[in-house]
């Protein structure tokens, strides 16, 4: 009888029995998958690996990365289809282990190499001679401080501004063991030097910007994508005469001339220079070499980043309003800040709106995702937003209609919003809040509130849950008081909670400069910039404009929240301190008397807090005036109370020590007023 037969074995358990993984880098993308194989025999947990080449070099000593970066870069650019190198690798336990890498180069239908698959293995019985270990131990140890201080350098720069500050700033020129550098950027055509370090390198200032050709040395290895070594300067005048009239001044022996390839692709060249050198050892070579493979994997991420943060800022800045209108006694400030790092194109929105009867509305909204579908999306709903509010309806209806909007476009995204209308003339803010974070207030005494607005679920979802009936919150904002409405990228601290980023904006908002610009600007410097976001960011500011009064007759005002337990006694004390700041600090005890009487009929009786206003009547006769606003209609009456009676005496208090009082309606509520006359002293 023949023996039963095995279950099959599949590749990836054929490769783990025989010691081997399996990689797969995506040059064009810059994506590298490694299988948990690969993981294995590269002693890498996977919690460490993050699709990227820089994870796995962190288990390669340095010396030893920039030879296997110099045999890929080798294989790409002379065209081959493959390549092979021993290295070693440090695992967790801090022993080393020689390993094997195999890859197979793929082009497209131009050459260019477009992806590398390939295998790893460890060989630890191989001859350590074929890794290249042996030679010199001190100066194997100075390239990799070299390579080490470079990598962790450059691991740190994220613009192409960065890189060029890593290799000019102080110890740059040490990190490469040279005494002149000098590195140029691929635009078109020609090769712009955007680095001269050194101190007779800015003689080659007139060749800031020249064609890529062979009439340099630079631009010639760019063109042939090959380093091209000089141990003595002089011997490139014949070859290079467009070099000839700056080498003498250069006072420099040699030079390495390296070309800057990345994805298969020159994006650039680097050239060092050295001084009392006349040769280059094979080393020497490959130490160049790989340095230049880090320089060049930097300075390609560099511009890519530098690229798609332009992409992100003018794709962003035409769905945004090109300018916000001018508001009578208000400041507007608004801010938009692309994300850090990557396309990171949001839904991220803001835009002040123009509505009948003097009022305008302000709305602050996130789209859901980070790429240019939801930057489409925040584009059409920030018009339709635009539209609905501008038909004249209420908050809450704006709102409703826009959910029902974002719901029929058929995506699968939803958007956070806050939408508010503000009238000038009063201060009235009507709020609506859709799955978005609450606006917060500054009062004008420094403290900052996060008002009560309860929030619906966010647009879109609202609709397919039917819950797009929204609830309007009223706000009052006095002269001074200033409101910011974001988005939760200026709140979302890396690894900390939305409620303690907060709390860090209110302290922030609290400490920060009065008017408006000034508060958008400290915003994103002290949180937004200070924690590298990698989200974006819309702020808006608006403040009512502090109205003071004149030197003959000032004016104060203080809005009481209904659940302020200290604003009453808060209101009181700034009374007083105002009043004997304007010499009349004799009047004080009745007009708080008054006030406290006036603030609690308000608070008690009324739904929502009170606007209190003091100010100074020039007169004849000269008189202080007290205001008391609130939103009921109903009109207070002077009453006699019994003697056992507990309320009902503050009208009588008030008509008592006033020299007079009335009432007067304001639209939605009243205001309630009296007068005291200052005294001839």
């Amino acid at each position: 009888m023949a023996p039963a037969h095995e279950p099959d074995i599949g590749l990836e358990e054929r490769l783990r029995l025989t010691g081997m993984g399996s990689f797969d880098w995506d040059l064009e993308g810059g994506a590298l998958r490694l299988d948990d194989n690969c993981l294995a025999v590269l002693d890498l947990p996977p919690a460490e690996f993050r699709d990227t080449v820089e994870s796995v070099l962190s288990r390669i000593p340095p010396e030893e990365a920039v030879r296997v970066i110099a045999v890929v870069n080798e294989a790409v650019a002379s065209g081959g289809d493959s390549y092979g190198v021993f290295f070693q690798i440090t695992r967790q336990d801090g022993t080393a282990r020689l390993t094997h890498a195999a890859g197979r180069i793929l082009r497209d239908d131009q050459g260019h190499a477009v992806r590398i698959v390939g295998v790893v293995r460890a060989a630890p019985d191989e001859p350590a001679e074929l890794a290249g270990l042996d030679g010199d131990e001190g100066k194997r140890r100075r390239i990799a401080l070299m390579v080490q201080g470079t990598t962790e350098a450059l691991s740190r720069a994220v613009t192409v501004d960065d890189v060029v500050a890593v290799l000019s700033g102080a110890g740059g020129l040490d990190r490469f063991a040279a005494d002149g550098l000098v590195l140029g950027l691929v635009e078109g055509a020609d090769l712009k030097l955007i680095a001269l370090v050194g101190q007779s390198m800015q003689v080659l200032d007139e060749l800031k910007l020249h064609q890529i050709d062979d009439s340099l040395p630079l631009a010639e290895v760019v063109m042939s994508r090959r380093p091209r070594f000089v141990g003595d300067l002089s011997d490139l005048a014949h070859r290079f005469t467009r070099l000839a009239p700056y080498i003498d001044r250069l006072r420099l022996e040699s030079a390495a001339f390296l070309p800057l390839v990345a994805q298969d692709r020159a994006i650039g060249g680097l050239a060092l220079f050295y001084r009392g050198r006349r040769e280059f050892s094979d080393a020497d070579r490959n130490l160049c070499i790989g340095l230049s493979g880090i320089v060049a994997q930097s300075l390609q991420r560099a511009i890519l980043f530098d690229e798609e943060r332009d992409l992100a800022r003018s794709l962003q800045g035409t769905m945004l309003p090109k300018s916000i209108p001018e508001v009578p006694d208000t400041e507007l400030a608004v801010r938009y800040h692309a994300a850090w790092g990557g396309r990171q194109v949001g839904g991220d929105f803001y835009d002040v709106i123009v509505l009948p009867r003097g009022r305008f509305g302000i709305v602050v909204g996130d789209v859901e995702g980070h790429d240019t579908h939801a930057a489409a999306i925040m584009g059409q709903l920030r018009i339709a937003l635009r539209a609905f509010a501008g038909e004249g309806h209420p908050p809450a209806t704006v709102l409703s209609r826009a959910s029902r909007f974002l719901a029929e476009l058929d995506t699968d995204r939803f958007a956070t919003c806050t939408y508010a209308q503000f009238d000038p003339a009063t201060g009235i803010v009507r709020a609506v809040r859709a799955g978005h974070l609450p606006p917060l207030v500054r009062h004008t005494d420094g403290r900052v509130g996060i008002p009560r607005l309860r929030g619906g679920l966010p647009l879109g979802l609202a609709t397919e849950f039917e819950q797009d009936d929204f609830h309007e919150t009223r706000l009052d904002l006095v002269p001074g008081e200033t409101l910011v409405l974001c988005t939760d990228g200026l709140v979302e601290e890396p690894g900390a909670d939305i409620d303690d980023g907060l709390r860090a904006l209110a302290d922030a908002l609290g400490a920060g400069p009065p008017t408006a610009e000034e508060v958008a600007d400290h915003l994103s410097r002290s949180l937004w910039e200070r924690w590298g976001s990698g989200d974006d960011v819309a702020l808006l500011v608006l403040r009512r404009v502090p109205d003071s009064g004149t030197p003959q007759a000032p004016r104060m005002h203080r809005y009481v929240h209904q659940a302020d337990p200290e604003g009453l006694a808060d209101a009181r004390a700034a009374l007083r301190e105002h009043l004997t700041a304007w010499g009349l600090g004799t009047m004080a005890d009745d007009v708080e008397t008054a006030a406290g009487e006036l603030l609690v009929n308000a608070l008690m009786h009324t739904e929502g807090g009170a606007v209190l206003t003091l100010e100074v009547l020039t007169g004849p006769p000269r008189a202080v005036r007290l205001w008391v606003k609130d939103r009921s209609s109903a009109r207070p009456h002077r009453r006699t109370p019994g003697e056992t009676a507990t309320s009902g005496r503050g009208m009588v208090m008030v008509e008592a020590m006033a020299s007079r009082w009335g009432v007067e309606p304001r639209g939605e509520g009243k205001a309630v007023w009296c007068d005291f006359t200052v005294p001839d002293s």
